[in-house]
């Protein structure tokens, strides 16, 4: 049973606004860089690309640590983006941001770098021999037939964000009100032995995977049936 007070809603809340803007940043950063993945030639690819997909197989503490100190106000990075550009990045939901671009990147990635490879390339040759340019190659060809590629990495990227744990509390500290998200704040509920607290944001959490996945499966299943 739900025994959410009003005050245990806030880290909800919290956790859409981060999935919400990273996923939207997501957005605008994978497109550019899956097609580039997908069509370029550069023997530089399978170097960018493994860098980019290593978040599926490094510990999310390990990263989470490479970032804190990376942004810490002792190293030069930190102190630059602090002195110059006035960012303090530890324990802040800018980190919080920061961090889970990186660390959902591949999960927008990956589909959409398989969604363009999928393409016939007649499709793209077409529309080049037409003399469209890239833009309108990118926005009229490519996304539309792969719009199921970018469907499905949208919403593994979001969710992928709301189950975040171990960046998110080794960047944010999980400062209450500030970088508090809900898998930290289920976190706390058990350290204080309040598992009726903790059962509910768990349950929370659970249902909003089963729908995450019951989505993909439907947007899977759509693109299956579509005919050629």
């Amino acid at each position: 049973m739900i025994a959410l007070q009003a005050a245990d809603i806030q880290p909800f809340w919290l956790t859409l606004k981060l999935a919400t803007i990273t996923t939207m940043v997501l957005i605008v950063l994978a497109i550019p860089l899956a097609r580039w993945l997908a069509f370029g030639r550069s023997p530089l690819r399978p170097i960018v690309e493994t860098l980019c997909n290593l978040p599926l197989v490094l510990p999310p503490t390990v990263l989470g640590f490479y970032l804190l100190v990376s942004f810490s106000p002792v190293s030069f990075t930190g102190r630059w983006l602090q002195d110059v550009l006035g960012l303090k990045l530890v324990f802040t939901f800018s980190g919080l941001v920061i961090g889970s671009v990186i660390f959902s990147l591949p999960f927008m990635l990956q589909p959409l770098v398989a969604a363009f490879r999928q393409l016939p390339s007649n499709l793209i040759d077409a529309a080049r021999t037409l003399g469209k340019t890239e833009g309108t190659i990118l926005t009229r060809v490519i996304l539309p037939n792969a719009r199921a590629g970018l469907l499905s990495g949208t919403v593994l990227a979001f969710a992928h964000t709301v189950g975040e744990f171990g960046v998110v509390l080794m960047l944010g500290g999980g400062v209450t009100g500030d970088t508090q998200v809900a898998s930290i704040a289920l976190y706390r509920k058990v350290e204080a032995l309040d598992y009726a607290g903790a059962h509910s944001y768990a349950l929370v959490l659970v249902s909003f995977a089963f729908v995450v996945l019951l989505l993909l499966r439907l947007i899977q299943s759509r693109h299956e049936t579509r005919p050629c």
